[in-house]
C-alpha cells in the first residue's frame, strides 16, 4: 500500500518500492555493510542481492501514522556490529524522513550473515 500525500497542488503516491530503493541505497552507504539479502536467506542462494533486486531485502509496512520498515543486511565480519545496526537504523529514519517527509516508526534491521571483506 503506497503512501499518499495531498498538497495543494494534488496527489502524491509513493510506492513501497521506491521507499524500499531509497532504504537500500542508505543502508549501502553506511559502514560495515557488505550488502542487502533477502528475508529468506539461504546459503544455496547467492547471499549478496545485486544492485538491481536490492528491494527484495527491504520491507515496508504502511500504518495509519507511520511507516515500520524491515532491512536484511549482511555485516563484514570483524566490525562491531550493533554500530553497524545502529548507523543503519538511524541513517534509514533519517533518510526516509528528511527525502519522502513521512513519519518512520520502527526500522528494523536483521542480520542475516557476517562475512569476510578483504
Amino acid at each position: 500500500m503506497p503512501v499518499n500525500k495531498q498538497t495543494d497542488l494534488g496527489k502524491i503516491n509513493i510506492t513501497n518500492q521506491a521507499i524500499a530503493t531509497l532504504v537500500a541505497d542508505a543502508s549501502m552507504e553506511c559502514y560495515g555493510v557488505v550488502g542487502l539479502t533477502s528475508k529468506n536467506y539461504s546459503e544455496k542462494a547467492s547471499a549478496v542481492l545485486k544492485r538491481e533486486d536490492l528491494e527484495k531485502g527491504i520491507v515496508v509496512k504502511n500504518n495509519k501514522s507511520n511507516i515500520d520498515i524491515s532491512v536484511y543486511i549482511i555485516v563484514a565480519a570483524g566490525i562491531k556490529v550493533t554500530e553497524v545496526l545502529r548507523n543503519v537504523q538511524q541513517k534509514v529514519k533519517y533518510v526516509v524522513g528528511k527525502q519522502l517527509e513521512v513519519s518512520v516508526g520502527k526500522v528494523n534491521v536483521y542480520v542475516q550473515d557476517l562475512k569476510k571483506v578483504d
